[in-house]
């Protein structure tokens, strides 16, 4: 098991993220006022490991993830695996493809967090998630 430690949302392409206590998830669209948040994407809910950050040298929020977590690999869920997190269900859709983003954090960052740059979510059952929320695999 797992937990959430942090949330970010960014209401505009290139805006901050903003760090958030507890957010709206809903269902079959993603976090309320986040710009990536749409009906029937593949891409509702980004999620990142805290580990995974850290080795890289980064602060939750800094890939523009939605979700940290710690003390889950988010990387080895598949295609399909549900996740609860507090009311939320989550299903694993696909892995997210590192941008040219990450090399402007660092160079040759892009290429380093290739199969690292967390996971992407459907959002299967809305609900309020907060910081220190338990994160659970379901199958």
């Amino acid at each position: 098991m797992g937990q959430v430690i942090a949330i970010h949302i960014s209401a505009e392409v290139s805006a901050p993220m903003r760090s958030l206590e507890r957010a709206n998830i809903l269902t079959d669209f993603g976090l309320e006022g986040d710009r990536k948040a749409r009906p029937g994407s593949k891409r509702q809910v980004l999620i990142i490991s805290a580990e995974i950050l850290e080795e890289f040298g980064l602060q939750p929020g800094d890939v523009r993830e939605n979700l940290t977590t710690r003390g889950i690999d988010i990387m080895a869920l598949e295609r399909g695996q549900r996740v609860r997190i507090g009311p939320v269900l989550l299903e694993t859709t696909v892995p997210c493809t590192p941008c040219d983003f990450m090399d402007s954090l660092r160079p040759g960052l892009q290429e380093e967090s290739r199969g690292r740059r967390g996971m992407l979510f459907r959002v299967l059952e809305g609900g309020q998630v907060r910081v220190g929320d338990p994160v659970i695999v379901l199958d």
